[in-house]
């Protein structure tokens, strides 16, 4: 069964790594440098999404990575750094109403796109598909705007 995932909001997708001055946290990319999402990412969403459907399910399915189409990466493959931007932030002071010291932090996002990728083994693709309309953001700081996402299959 194929799938997809839209952002409609910048979003991140750990890589574990720093990058130096550069950025405290960077996305996870493949070797060439475009970003994807792992497909233990992927059954992990599902995994806490099924808890709202049927927490009994055993989520044998497999999941491939979310990524952009081979085609697409072609065609980028020399302008892949428009795919990225900086989001910083810091801690502000309720009191003082300023920034507190040593917590500016500065991420490395995704712009809003389209992965695609596959399941396998899929034994009951109606409770996937409820499972896959309750993700409704993926990554890091998905409860301050980034990673607001609709998750399909292809039809």
């Amino acid at each position: 069964m194929q799938i997809y995932i839209k952002f409609f909001d910048y979003w991140h997708i750990s890589s574990g790594e720093s990058a130096g001055v550069l950025y405290d946290a960077t996305v996870l990319k493949d070797e060439n440098g475009f970003a994807y999402i792992g497909g233990k990412t992927i059954k992990g969403l599902v995994k806490d999404a099924m808890k709202y459907i049927d927490d009994k399910y055993p989520l044998d399915e497999q999941f491939s990575n979310l990524e952009l189409p081979v085609l697409t990466k072609k065609e980028i493959e020399n302008n892949k750094e428009f795919l990225y931007k900086k989001i910083s932030s810091t801690a502000i002071d309720t009191k003082t109403k300023t920034a507190k010291e040593f917590t500016l932090r500065d991420i490395e996002v995704v712009i809003p796109l389209t992965l695609y990728g596959e399941v396998f083994n899929v034994k009951d693709k109606e409770i996937l598909l409820k499972a896959f309309k309750l993700i409704k953001r993926v990554g890091l700081n998905r409860n301050r705007g980034l990673g607001r996402c609709q998750m399909e299959v292809i039809k």
